[in-house]
Parts: structure tokens; C-alpha cells; sequence
């Protein structure tokens, strides 16, 4: 369920949709329940899918269907779906296969419980970041020669550029980049804090800009 449901008032629910994917089985399913519902849906910033104007009573029916059809629902504490670009597959200047790679983060972290809110990421195929990782807590750009990685951007009213970490590295060191990041803000940040406010904490793994 998303975190934006006031105590009065409509609802919300947010169907997670890996790498922004709508399988049509999902759209059928959601059409179904809107005929039957009557709620409005947004394709959010962060490739999800929003049910939201949902009445009370209707939320629970909507979200035991939706359950048994076999999607999941944005909740606290859950790892965060990394936003993607649309990759080689359909983009001529994508170095590499950015939902493999999503489903590739996601096998490794995406079971976490009790994940500390509010960092994002972001997945480039090219230098092109159509995907605005530079924008993101953790930001990956995939180059010729490898992976760049970036820490610490946000946007918001006071927007800040992420500062590149490492650069030219294999899937298997960013993986260990993430890991190690998530863990220090696990252990570290207060209440749904960003990466950026961490980078210069003298224990954070990686502060030094390349």
C-alpha cells in the first residue's frame, strides 16, 4: 500500500512494476477493478502504476484482488525498484540490457525487509541517462568500458548532482556498491534520509569523487 493514504479521505495503491513493464494481464486486471471500483490511475515518475480515489471501503476488496492475481503492492520497508532507460533493446545506443540487469539488482536485494526510506536508483544503458541518474541516491551509467557509479542526488526544491564514485566497473562491483551503501544508510540514516546527506560522514564507504 502507498505511504500517502491519509486516515480520511481516498486512497491510494501502488503496483510495482519492475523496469516500468505493464504486463496486459495486469492493465486487464486493473481494468476489471476499475469498471467494478471506480478509481483513476497514474503512471508515476518512479514506473509504477498508482490506483488512487479509492474509497475506504473499497480498498481492502481491491487490494485482496489484486494480491490473489499475483501483483505486488508498494509497502514500507521494501527495497526500491531501480527506474531504468529502455536499453539495447530498443535503443540503439544502449550499451547494455537494463531490465536484465534491474532483475539482476533486484534477485540480490530485492527480498530486504525493514529498509530504511528514502534513497532511489536509477539505471542508465547509456552516457545519454535518460533515466536521470545523476539525479538519483544511487545512480548507474553504463559505459563502453564499463559501469560508472554515482552517490548522493536528489532533486526537490533544493536539487544536488550525484558525485561519481567509481567508475568502469563490472555488474558484480556495483552490486557490491549497492549492498554496502544500503547497508551504511540502514545503519546510519535517520528516518527517510537521503544518500546525500551521508556522503561526507567519515565512515561512509565511498566519499572521494572520480
Amino acid at each position: 500500500m502507498h505511504g500517502d493514504n491519509n486516515k480520511s479521505g481516498p486512497k491510494t495503491l501502488t503496483i510495482l512494476l519492475p523496469g516500468g513493464s505493464l504486463p496486459f494481464a495486469v492493465l486487464r486486471k486493473v481494468d476489471e477493478l476499475a469498471a467494478k471500483y471506480s478509481f483513476d490511475l497514474y503512471l508515476s515518475t518512479a514506473q509504477n502504476l498508482r490506483l488512487y480515489n479509492i474509497t475506504e471501503s473499497d480498498l481492502s476488496p481491491i487490494k485482496d484482488e489484486l494480491i490473489s492475481f499475483g501483483v505486488r503492492l508498494k509497502g514500507p520497508g521494501m527495497f526500491p525498484l531501480p527506474r531504468i532507460c529502455i536499453g539495447n533493446s530498443s535503443c540503439n545506443l544502449g550499451q547494455i540490457d537494463t531490465m536484465a540487469f534491474s532483475d539482476r539488482i533486484l534477485a540480490r536485494f530485492g527480498k530486504m525487509t525493514k529498509v530504511k526510506p528514502k534513497f532511489k536508483i536509477a539505471i542508465a544503458g547509456c552516457p545519454a541517462a535518460c533515466s536521470n541518474p545523476v539525479m538519483t541516491d544511487i545512480g548507474i551509467i553504463a559505459t563502453r568500458q564499463g559501469f560508472d557509479i554515482y552517490l548522493g542526488g536528489k532533486g526537490g526544491p533544493k536539487p544536488k548532482a550525484a558525485r561519481r564514485v567509481v567508475r568502469q566497473a563490472d555488474e558484480e562491483q556495483v552490486l557490491k556498491v549497492i549492498g554496502e551503501v544500503v547497508e551504511f544508510h540502514n545503519n546510519t540514516a535517520a528516518k527517510k534520509q537521503r544518500i546525500g546527506k551521508l556522503l561526507d560522514n567519515p565512515d561512509f564507504p565511498y566519499r572521494e569523487e572520480v
